[in-house]
């Protein structure tokens, strides 16, 4: 298999790699242990939620109430060393309640000065929950530091702390009084994880384990710095170029016109996703292999990460919906033209 790496590694550089994931492997297997011990039934959506952190960025849960989204950031949180915060956005939440503001003080000599208290945003892992239901103003104050890592405030900026990451979520079903969030915010997230319902033997064992005396509590299993390494060895992971071809054959043919041999398939499409669909499934990729025990991606990892890639980075047609297409359908087919 060819490998393909923007710095074309030696076979020492290889063989760093390959001894750091051994290592990485075997801590992020303690980090999935501990996460289990409180979060049950949410297998799928807790290895997304940590691709995502792994890969540097951030991720939008899409869920109902009472599934566990706001105890799992919790629980993240502790587990992976960082600094937890939670924001509950509602309409009239404003920016400064955010991002903090300046505020005059004086001395006891009489003197005066302004001095900047921080928000909750300065935080390492930040839950903004229901973060549609906040304005179009806070909104984007929101994504300038999910974008840029740093806030201004009275004309100066300010640095976030470092790892940063924002968890939001978002109820599908109450739309009544919520801004939606806009394409170029939404592109911003580097998956859209969908949160379902637990099944049976999940459920059981929430309803034993969660409502009794004693409860289990998390516990820091890595710290933040160490976290920062990983997501450092996900960037200097090998990848082949059979995986390489498959991401971008995946994301060009979910383009509107992308692809002639299924030009039926993309005229289905209004608008795809642009090239930070294909970032982030590069990056995505390595974070899974490394999460579940692999030192390197494969295809498989690109059709498993297709549809919280893409879907939330492409829209269907008047005519597509009216005929019943729905984008899931649509990743679907084109998932089948690189399996």
């Amino acid at each position: 298999m060819s490998v393909v790496s923007p710095a074309n590694p030696s076979e020492e550089d290889l063989a760093a790699v390959a001894e750091s994931a051994e290592r990485a492997v075997e801590r992020i297997s303690e980090v999935k242990a501990d996460i289990a011990k409180i979060i049950f039934g949410q297998e799928n959506v807790v290895e997304q939620t940590l691709v995502t952190i792994l890969a540097g960025g951030h991720g939008l849960l899409v869920g109902v109430p009472g599934l566990a989204k706001t105890k799992m950031v919790e629980t993240l949180g502790t587990v992976l060393g960082l600094d937890a915060r939670r924001i509950q956005f509602t309409p009239d939440l404003m920016p400064s309640d955010i991002l903090g503001a300046e505020v005059m003080e004086q001395d006891t000599s009489g003197g005066r000065s302004f001095r900047f208290i921080p928000g909750p945003v300065f935080s390492q892992l930040l839950m903004a929950d229901e973060i549609n239901r906040a304005s179009p103003r806070t909104q984007s104050a929101l994504l300038q530091a999910m974008q840029e890592y740093h806030v201004t405030v009275a004309g100066h900026p300010h640095d976030l702390p470092r790892p940063f990451h924002v968890l939001a979520t978002q109820n599908p079903l109450e739309q009544e009084g919520t801004y939606p969030l806009p394409e170029a915010q939404l592109d911003r997230f580097l998956m859209q994880i969908d949160v379902h319902y637990p099944d049976l033997e999940a459920e059981r064992r929430i309803l034993l384990e969660t409502t009794g005396a004693e409860q289990t509590t998390a516990h820091s299993a890595i710290t933040a710095q160490e976290l920062m390494e990983f997501q450092q060895l996900v960037r200097r992971m090998p990848v082949g170029e059979s995986v390489v071809e498959s991401i971008l054959k995946l994301v060009r043919s979910a383009r509107p016109g992308g692809s002639d041999e299924n030009s039926d398939l993309t005229k289905l499409i209004a608008w795809g996703p642009g090239p930070r669909a294909s970032q982030a499934l590069m990056l995505t990729v390595r974070a899974r292999a490394l999460v579940d025990g692999r030192l390197a991606p494969s295809v498989d990892d690109v059709l498993a990460l297709a549809e919280p890639i893409l879907q939330h980075r492409m829209a269907l047609t008047f005519a597509a919906r009216a005929d019943g297409h729905t984008v899931r359908d649509v990743i679907q087919r084109v998932k089948e033209t690189i399996a």
